[in-house]
């Protein structure tokens, strides 16, 4: 920063040139996608589908609206873009609207130019300060986002019709930047009319002062599909004049939501105690989500967000950990005993469809014996579970549940040698009790759910004990 420019004589003399931020956008973005990385890191499964149309986007010096149900990434793309404009960006000094130094456009800007010329003191503004963002409600204002006479300034003895009594809106105060719009359809409808103007002819018009601020913004924003709510709606014309609209999606496969789940989740830990989430419980709770999508009994307007596997995978996590402590165990891993505490972190996160009152607990039940089953059937092929099976109808019984330990659970391995390849499968080599005896249980609920073992659930399904169907 010290050897930056700090008045405009420097500045010119510098080699610095101004460009329009949708100028400098576009440059930054051919750098990145000629080098062959992605315009932002943390976005997971966007990269075939949502990124090349956003990338056109930007290379077209659109501005954007992205439509998609909650939990689809579209507030952390839009925060992202800061990351394509220049880390430093010069501007006239005390501006409020982040003037160029070479094209002022506010009284303040020009005054100060007009009398220190090229010794008009220059400020440097960094990328991340060059983002506006409001979320849409029903009460926003013109005056919030374009701006408003200040009763101050024209108490200090200014004139009303003095430019210099105008209090910035955002939109004017991200100026040279991004401005972002959350949930733009809950705005008013003569809210979106003030947008028009800052979307096509590029300037804003406040009170109907003949002040006209030729702003140079990219404006993103954001909406759930027009039959998700009834709040509102976004006006034909303020759609028609985004440039590109693009349209976001859940995960299309579970392992890219395994992928999101893992980045995003917040494992729990204390002390020594260290939660290892195995990766077929990662599957079980990320298939979870995905029958859920597809479900009849789930509401889809109001969409199944990636939040719910990962709040489902930090529950699920939560449980293990506070079933270890009880135990006294130092390596804790989830099984599928675990998997009941989901319902408190699901209930509140979908809507459940149903003509019967209190079924919503059951269909939540069944949706989870489904991603357990299905995973189950993906990873663990029945000719390597068969023998177990005939350990079983010979007479082997096994207690599982909360308040089983890891190793009494584990020694099931001695009496069941069957077990031992199924298990080793899903462990891949550890051969801790704890890893040993989730993948036990899990083998014995997937027998149960394909009907190859009977289970009696005890203590309100907390514990269960497996047998033969014999």
């Amino acid at each position: 920063m010290a050897n930056l420019p700090s008045t405009l004589g420097a500045l010119k003399a510098s080699g610095w040139q101004s460009v329009p931020v949708k100028e400098e956008i576009r440059r930054n973005a051919v750098a990145k996608i000629s080098a062959g990385e992605p315009l932002f890191a943390g976005v997971i499964g966007y990269e075939q589908t949502v990124m090349p149309q956003l990338e056109n986007a930007l290379l077209a010096g659109h501005d954007v609206i992205f439509l998609g149900e909650r939990g689809q990434a579209k507030t952390r793309m839009i925060r992202s873009l800061t990351g394509l404009l220049d880390e430093w960006m010069p501007m006239i000094a005390g501006s409020e609207i982040h003037d160029d130094p070479y094209h002022p456009v506010s009284r303040h800007a020009r005054d100060l130019v007009a009398e220190h010329g090229d010794a008009t003191p220059i400020e440097w503004i960094h990328r991340d300060h060059r983002y506006g963002e409001k979320l849409a409600t029903p009460d926003t204002s013109i005056a919030d986002l374009i701006g408003e006479v200040d009763p101050i300034k024209v108490a200090e003895g200014r004139y009303l019709s003095d430019e210099l009594t105008l209090h910035y809106g955002l939109v004017p105060r991200t100026n040279r930047g991004i401005f972002a719009i959350n949930e733009i359809p809950d705005l008013s409808e003569r809210i979106q009319v003030g947008l028009l103007n800052v979307l096509e002819e590029r300037d804003v018009q406040i009170r109907g002062y003949t002040v006209r601020l030729p702003l140079d913004v990219l404006l993103v924003a954001s909406a759930n599909p027009e039959d998700y709510t009834n709040r509102g709606r976004i006006i034909t014309p303020l759609k028609d004049r985004f440039g590109s609209q693009i349209r976001t999606h859940y995960p299309l496969d579970t392992e890219t939501e395994v992928h999101i789940m893992r980045q995003e989740a917040r494992p729990p830990s204390v002390g020594d105690i260290a939660v290892r989430m195995p990766h077929y419980m990662e599957q079980v709770v990320a298939t979870f989500s995905q029958l859920a999508r597809a479900s009849n009994q789930v509401n889809q307007r109001s969409g199944v967000s990636v939040r719910l596997s990962v709040s489902n995978l930090e529950v699920l996590g939560a449980n293990a950990l506070r079933r270890g402590l009880r135990a006294g165990e130092t390596t804790v891993v989830p099984r599928v005993s675990d998997l009941g505490s989901l319902a408190a972190s699901t209930s509140g996160k979908i809507e459940i469809e149903s003509l019967e009152e209190g079924r919503d607990g059951v269909i939540l039940e069944n949706l989870v014996k489904a991603a357990v089953l299905t995973v189950f059937k993906e990873v663990l092929p029945f000719d390597q579970v068969r023998e177990v099976v005939n350990s079983f109808e010979e007479g082997t019984i096994a207690h599982t549940g909360e308040d089983v330990p890891s190793a009494d659970l584990a020694a099931l391995l001695e009496s069941v040698p069957a077990l031992r390849a199924p298990v080793a499968r899903l462990t891949g080599g550890d051969e801790s009790p704890a890893a040993v005896a989730a993948a036990i249980e899990f083998v014995l609920e997937g027998l149960h759910l394909s009907k190859r073992l009977n289970k009696d659930a005890l203590s309100g399904g907390a514990a269960a004990t497996y047998r033969g169907r014999g």
